[in-house]
């Protein structure tokens, strides 16, 4: 083989090579995603209606960026999902991600690390008994729905309020009591009254449609129990975020954008939430819940220590992180947290 022909293999060779190192690099051009029904992921759906993750991946130098949203509910659902690789970011109850995180930490290709908080609201505990007045009134014939069993935000806080009421070694006192039943089921099981659903542990929109039916009563606020701390966070897979990471801080900045919207524009935010997730609610009513001060969204997580040191205790998770800032991207971990 004669130099120039040598030179002609090498330098195609070297150019092969810088293509697929180029490749290699290259970020995700398409992001799978994912939020819940209810009021708690108006930001998601706001991002999601106003194409935001696109528009700020394109501002990014990232080019097209596809979105392919789904809607799923219960930190089981959403984790097995996550870990299944179906999903590269979710909106999920704090202590389900909380819980992966722990089982995940130390194994590179499972583990997982949060985005940043999504919303603080108050679930609130609505019964049709009228005999139910506190905690210490449910009976064992009650049957309290919640998305989903132990490891749901729904079922970790009302354990949490289990512990305050009862002592914390009583904290899973009404676990027997709960049945798993996604909230827009739960809300028609409960006002209908035929079930054995006597009580439901929801957050907004659908704790608000039970109040209107003068039958229920409100047995628990979790803000007035626990304060008005973060209940959904985002999150995805760590090494997603690795891999992506200006596509990580162009989903950071629609969300913030997101937010600013929400509170700029309650209108507008109404319509979104009434367009994405076709519950049955008027446009009076969505902008109400959202002149509820307890109903905040805001990517700095609050409390989120409050899950970590109730869930160490009760042995739900095994490894557990010294602050919250452990459980977050590094874009998060100025923030005044807690």
């Amino acid at each position: 083989m004669n130099m120039t022909n040598f030179s002609k293999l090498a330098i195609g060779a070297a150019l092969s090579l810088s293509l697929l190192a180029g490749n290699a690099n290259a970020e995700a051009n398409t992001v799978r995603l994912s939020h819940g029904y209810g009021m708690l992921y108006l930001p998601l759906m706001v991002m999601r209606d106003q194409k935001l993750i696109e528009k700020h991946a394109k501002a990014a130098g990232l080019g097209d960026v596809t979105t392919n949203w789904a809607t799923l509910d219960g930190g089981n659902v959403i984790n097995d999902a996550m870990l299944s690789g179906n999903l590269d970011i979710a909106g999920t109850g704090a202590p389900g991600f909380i819980t992966l995180w722990s089982k995940a930490n130390g194994i590179p290709r499972s583990e997982v690390i949060g985005l940043g908080a999504l919303s603080t609201a108050s679930l609130w505990l609505n019964t049709n008994n009228p005999k139910i007045k506190s905690l210490k009134d449910f009976t064992p014939k009650d049957k309290i729905a919640i998305p989903g069993i132990k490891t749901s935000l729904s079922a970790v806080v009302l354990q949490m309020a289990a512990a305050k009421e009862f002592g914390h070694p009583n904290y899973a006192k009404l676990d027997p009591m709960t049945v798993s039943l996604g909230h827009p089921e739960a809300v028609g099981a409960l006002l209908s009254g035929k079930t054995e659903i006597t009580a439901h542990f929801t957050s907004p929109p659908f704790s608000y449609q039970e109040a209107k039916d003068p039958r229920i009563t409100r047995v628990l606020s979790s803000t007035a129990t626990l304060g008005n701390i973060t209940l959904d966070v985002v999150f995805a897979m760590k090494q997603f975020t690795v891999q992506n990471p200006k596509l990580t801080q162009a989903f950071t900045a629609a969300q913030e954008e997101a937010n600013a919207y929400i509170a700029r524009d309650r209108k507008g935010a109404a319509e979104t939430f009434l367009r994405i997730s076709k519950i049955k609610l008027t446009q009076a009513e969505v902008e109400a819940m959202l002149a509820d001060p307890d109903n905040q969204f805001s990517t700095t997580p609050v409390g989120i220590m409050q899950y970590v040191d109730f869930m160490g205790l009760a042995g739900t998770i095994k490894t557990r992180p010294k602050t919250w800032s452990e459980l977050f991207i590094d874009s998060i971990k100025s923030r005044k947290g807690s």
